[in-house]
């Protein structure tokens, strides 16, 4: 899925993600449906705020394994190659803390090169 990189963007995948984690049976109201709605909150929003480029989108993938325990995968792709996450606070102490969120909630995560031009992958999986 691809949306734009502003703030409205990264509330419309946040609230598309929600809506298909319930049509995959993950109810609004259940720990791994708020687990990986907050998990994609906080890339979507990073990629806006550090990934943006102006003209080009974000893209969003959400894939659940076929495992015994499923893993929710979800992935925020932006174009900007240049500015890489740093988990922990930021300089000043104002901000950094997200991604120190996403690894709690997560059982992994990264980040990736871009495979189709500049830019970076971000990833976390959820368990089930």
């Amino acid at each position: 899925m691809r949306f734009t990189s502003t703030p409205r963007g990264a509330r419309l995948a946040r609230r598309l993600v929600a809506h298909r984690l319930d049509s995959w049976g993950h109810p609004y109201a259940s720990a791994v449906h708020e687990t990986v709605t907050a998990v994609t909150a906080e890339l979507a929003a990073n990629a806006v705020r550090h990934g943006h480029v102006p003209g080009r989108d974000f893209h969003l993938a959400l894939t659940e394994s076929a495992e015994e325990v499923p893993v929710l995968r979800v992935e925020v792709t932006d174009t900007r190659g240049d500015r890489w996450p740093r988990p922990g606070p930021a300089p000043g102490g104002e901000g950094g803390r997200g991604l120190l969120l996403v690894a709690a909630l997560a059982r992994d995560g990264g980040t990736v090169p871009r495979t189709a031009g500049p830019g970076k992958t971000v990833w976390a999986e959820v368990v089930t």
